[in-house]
């Protein structure tokens, strides 16, 4: 799978998620203070990681900034990104299964690097659910950014 990375800042918990996502087979694609001479505005580099998984040149991302919550909505802004920002596995298991995420938000300041491979553990074994009521959720969101794109 390809996975877009960005982070805002090098830290060591952002390094240990480009080398965990490697180990687990993925090509990684890094964006922000991950990439040399690159933009580390947390807006910046988290919107060009999304419009990476928006367009098709990565299957998911995984965004980052210090408390996560700008990288995931700077990242929400791109139609037919569905960032979610995760703190634990059960909250990623979660956001893939009922709102179909295919973008981490993950907070610098608060990810220790186990939890953080529970987090990627979760988020993929985690699968969009098949339940109506899940779907046209999901349908919903859907609209909503064709609505967006409309304007």
């Amino acid at each position: 799978m390809r996975i877009a990375v960005s982070s805002d800042l090098d830290e060591p918990v952002a390094r240990l998620l480009v080398e965990e996502l490697r180990a687990r087979g993925h090509e990684v694609v890094t964006h922000g203070a991950l990439r040399p001479g690159a933009d580390t505005s947390w807006a910046v580099c988290s919107e060009r990681a999304a419009r990476e998984v928006a367009a098709g040149t990565a299957d998911q991302a995984v965004v980052c900034c210090w408390t996560g919550t700008g990288a995931s909505i700077a990242a929400n802004k791109v139609p037919g990104v569905r960032a979610a920002l995760c703190a634990d596995a059960r909250t990623a298991d979660g956001a893939r299964r009922w709102n179909d995420a295919n973008v981490l938000a993950l907070g610098l300041r608060l990810t220790s690097g186990p939890v953080l491979k529970e987090i990627l553990d979760a988020w993929f074994a985690g699968e969009p659910s098949e339940d109506a009521e899940d779907r046209e959720s999901m349908a919903h969101v859907d609209r909503l950014d064709a609505d967006r794109g409309a304007r």
